[in-house]
């Protein structure tokens, strides 16, 4: 996509945490096409891989360390790398989340704490790491991939818009208490999105029906917002998270 000059993000050194739901390579993408150099953390089974190699076809630098992002240890291990190979952290993600859907009266304790640590603890140490690198240098950008799920309820989903909220006020709180110290901290609260072709029979699904768009998003319409809210123009915009969803928090 053409990157307004403003929105140049050349000489920025970033990290995106990785999951399994395929939207890290678009996102990924969109930062080095930017012109970021970009660091891919996540486990191996997660989509750091294919997300390094599309920031390599950028043309820009990649790094793919392998990380339990629930771990304190292996979160500092990773933004030492990170720092020590590009001498600088500029630019946090904080995109790994956990889908989970269940009855909440059959919703294990091991379950709720496995989907806290993945969705919530990760944003907590990541952000806190990477922070202190920013407090030194005096700004930074953090940019949290949330859900809509953080203010609207959900059928068999609990938990998930439990730690959806928990995200939504991390990013408010933790950008009042930085901004003084040039970090922005902001939100992408992200609807129903799909890697999946949609094809003529998609449109059919009572969800895709409900959507006023007629459509899921794709992880490419996060891309723009992504990319502004990670540069120097979003000097004036934090604690905000703003909701791409096809309009589907307007429709309720």
């Amino acid at each position: 996509m053409p990157i307004p000059e403003e929105w140049n993000l050349s000489g920025k050194a970033a990290i995106i945490t990785a999951d399994r739901r395929g939207w890290t390579p678009f996102l990924a993408a969109a930062l080095a096409e930017a012109g970021a150099d970009v660091a891919v953390a996540g486990s191996a089974r997660s989509d750091a891989a294919d997300a390094a190699k599309a920031v390599e076809e950028q043309g820009r630098r990649s790094l793919n360390i392998t990380t339990d992002i629930t771990s304190a240890d292996e979160v500092e291990a990773m933004i030492q790398q990170v720092a020590g190979e590009f001498g600088k952290v500029d630019i946090l993600v904080n995109n790994a989340c956990a889908d989970f859907g269940k009855p909440f009266e059959d919703v294990l304790e091991s379950e709720w704490q496995a989907l806290m640590d993945f969705n919530v603890k990760s944003m907590y140490l990541c952000s806190q790491e990477a922070g202190r690198r920013m407090l030194a240098q005096e700004s930074g950008r953090i940019v949290n991939i949330g859900s809509g799920l953080a203010v609207r309820g959900l059928w068999n989903s609990v938990a998930a818009c439990a730690a959806a909220g928990a995200v939504h006020q991390l990013t408010t709180a933790l950008a009042l208490e930085w901004s003084r110290r040039g970090i922005r901290v902001n939100g992408i609260g992200a609807g129903w999105i799909t890697t999946e072709e949609q094809t003529e029979e998609s449109q059919r699904e009572l969800l895709v029906r409900y959507l006023p768009s007629r459509r899921k998003g794709h992880p490419t319409d996060l891309c723009g917002l992504l990319v502004y809210l990670a540069s120097d123009a979003c000097d004036f915009v934090t604690g905000q998270t703003i909701f791409i969803d096809g309009g589907a928090l307007a429709h309720a």
